[in-house]
């Protein structure tokens, strides 16, 4: 493997384990040094000689890291495997982080330009700018140095709205095949009807309508996942529509979503499992999807636990298989009560195998938000891995005595 060149400036205290949202930071406390060196709480007992020894971080290919992002000082990574916090070779303050596929990152800066780079390197790649967009209903064009607006084409109303966009707007997903480094971009204005896409070559982005000229149980985005060239929406009436953005014509992509008549809604609750939650004081907080590693999608349900020292749990669903039989009547979402040897990163919203050697826990959820693509009025950083079998969730040491703004586990190739 190429040899990484992520520096580490600290080791965190042993301190208790976060709780929650409010309590997660990343950034020096007043009082602290800003260098993230040693507190004076921890002896240092290693030679000088030993210690500079250490100081390159070289991750196993496929083990989970943490992107700690903060406004002041651009981003950190977290190796839960050692507990150490490690600065990256490049400076990458000034990006706003969307998205990661490998070691590799979907990042906007304030010019609203869009770049993927690689974290362990100074390798960058320029895509192509935003005002380059190519559609049938939408056009883009730049106003400023750190804005661009877009506006509906309508003949037949002259005075559409012109709406302003800067790069706290961007929402984005990323993937990059390992093997040969193509890759595909999918980007969205949050909360607006249309997504951008690109592939490896390509000067300009696609159109993908979201509202308009799309079947009506597909309309809409509450989440979406890019596995490969596959790109899957989870509408807003919670069919969900399957995108396969390999196509050469000119719209670049094509429908092959499954017909099923009925939304992905959970089933009832019981009144013992509504009397369950009850007492857990448990408040739904978000729904998103995931796909496994064999394609199924599974809706990806959310409670916020107020006063539970797990402080988060999931709840996972998939369809029933006769749901696609023309004489079935009704069909209710069927529970995943485990994902057997796979873990789920929802950052990501993918699975990956299990493997107790790169410190990937199976049956497990690896999280830090559940508003990724479209957030919440109250978003919340959370950070830790939530085991299905037992319905606990493992923190990890150290993040609480810092401020950051975001995190993003990823698993680099």
């Amino acid at each position: 493997m190429e040899r990484s060149t992520l520096k580490r400036t600290s080791s965190f205290p042993d301190i208790e384990a976060v709780q929650g949202c409010s309590t997660l930071n990343l950034l020096p406390k007043a009082g602290s040094r800003s260098t993230l060196k040693r507190t004076s709480s921890i002896p240092d007992f290693e030679p000088v000689k030993s210690l500079r020894s250490t100081l390159i971080l070289q991750p196993k290919a496929g083990s989970p890291l943490l992107m700690l992002i903060a406004e002041e000082y651009g981003c950190r990574i977290y190796n839960p495997e050692d507990g150490r916090v490690y600065e990256p070779k490049s400076d990458f303050s000034g990006y706003r982080f969307l998205g990661s596929s490998g070691k590799w990152f979907l990042v906007v800066d304030s010019r609203m330009k869009l770049y993927i780079i690689d974290v362990f390197s100074e390798k960058r790649i320029d895509l192509p700018p935003l005002e380059s967009f190519k559609g049938s209903h939408f056009k883009i064009w730049r106003e400023g140095e750190e804005n661009v607006k877009h506006m509906l084409m309508d003949d037949e109303d002259p005075f559409c709205d012109e709406i302003p966009h800067a790069a706290e707007d961007l929402r984005g997903r990323l993937w990059v095949d390992d093997k040969n480094g193509n890759y595909v971009v999918v980007w969205q204005f949050e909360m607006y009807p249309f997504l951008g896409f690109c592939r490896t070559g390509d000067d300009h982005y696609r159109e993908i309508p979201t509202e308009l000229e799309v079947q009506r149980e597909l309309r809409g985005l509450n989440d979406m996942v890019l596995k490969g060239y596959n790109l899957y929406v989870y509408a807003t009436r919670e069919f969900i529509r399957h995108l396969d953005l390999s196509g050469q014509d000119e719209d670049g992509f094509k429908d092959v979503s499954e017909k099923h008549r009925l939304p992905m809604w959970m089933p009832s609750m019981t009144m013992k499992e509504r009397e369950r939650m009850k007492q857990k004081k448990s408040i739904p907080s978000n729904k998103g999807i995931a796909v496994t590693r064999a394609g199924q999608v599974l809706v990806v349900f959310t409670y916020d636990l107020g006063t539970s020292e797990s402080h988060r749990m999931f709840h996972l669903y998939k369809r029933d298989p006769k749901d696609l039989d023309p004489k079935t009547l009704d069909t209710q979402l069927l529970e995943v009560h485990s994902l057997g040897d796979e873990a789920l990163f929802y950052d990501l919203g993918i699975t990956v195998p299990a493997d107790h050697t790169l410190g990937i826990e199976p049956n497990s959820i690896y999280f830090t938000r559940d508003d990724r693509i479209c957030h919440n009025k109250l978003s919340c950083l959370d950070i830790g891995v939530f085991n299905l079998a037992t319905k606990t969730v493992k923190r990890f040491h150290g993040l609480s005595n810092f401020n950051f703004n975001d995190a993003q586990w990823f698993l680099p190739s």
